[in-house]
């Protein structure tokens, strides 16, 4: 029994099943894309009016400003980054100027200036890797009465304002602990390794390492090695066996001596 061939109907006839599939998948997405961009104009309005509504709060309390900044990250508003607009009265500066005038953006990049001189004045202490913490600590120590109170979170954000300047300052974590890098090297597996263990007791042994992370003699001693020639671990040779102390935590049990 012979096959009947296809006649070129039945290929016409796939060409406009297609051709309407086709175009009613473009009708979809463009729907889709319209409405996504309308749902997000009026979210962009809504934190408008809470913005304009609640400045004082955002500018003064810092808990308030995380909170707002938050808001507007689960939208997919970078508060820090440039706006979008290329020209008129909407373009030009960030979200926060935008907003709130100069001042809330002023803030974060007078303080990404404060923490890059923090970073510099400690890189020799700390090869380029200190604690969040200590950055803001150091910052409020210096600050002036009555001058605004700054978080761990304010500290973040006013690094990331550096990024788009091309610098080597990141954020990275250690363990539990949040670290700001002012120097273009990354750590590997085995230095981040000794630095959360160091965190424990402010200190690390190779032998401390060899029994607990079950390294050999000479991994041990390499990673302590490369962290010590970067400054980012201190030898303490008075020891029976050389320790080799986390500059940050020394600087913490001497900032509480001199507290006491």
């Amino acid at each position: 029994m012979s096959r009947k061939g296809v006649g070129l109907a039945a290929f016409d006839r796939s060409r406009i099943t297609s051709a309407q599939y086709a175009s009613h998948g473009n009708s979809l997405r463009s729907s889709h894309s319209t409405s996504i961009a309308t749902q997000l104009s009026v979210f962009r309005s809504l934190l408008q009016n809470f913005a304009q509504t609640h400045a004082k709060d955002i500018r003064s309390n810092p808990n308030f400003r995380a909170e707002f900044a938050r808001m507007c990250a689960a939208i997919g508003v970078d508060p820090l980054a440039s706006s979008s607009g290329a020209s008129g009265k909407d373009g030009g500066g960030s979200f926060w100027a935008q907003l709130l005038g100069n001042s809330v953006n002023d803030f974060y990049f007078e303080l990404a200036v404060r923490a890059v001189e923090v970073c510099s004045a400690t890189r020799e202490e700390n090869g380029g890797l200190i604690g969040v913490k200590e950055v803001k600590d150091r910052i409020m120590s210096t600050r002036m009465e009555g001058g605004a109170e700054i978080t761990d979170d304010d500290i973040l954000r006013a690094v990331t304002t550096l990024k788009p300047l091309g610098s080597s300052y990141s954020t990275l974590t250690v363990g539990h602990k949040l670290y700001i890098r002012s120097v273009p090297k990354e750590l590997n597996i085995d230095q981040s390794a000794v630095l959360e263990a160091a965190q424990l007791l402010g200190y690390v042994s190779v032998s401390m390492l060899m029994l607990n992370l079950r390294w050999p003699r000479a991994r041990a001693k390499t990673a302590v090695d490369d962290l010590v020639s970067e400054s980012m671990l201190w030898v303490d040779k008075q020891c029976d066996e050389w320790e080799y102390w986390s500059p940050g935590f020394m600087l913490e049990i001497q900032g509480g001596g001199n507290a006491g």
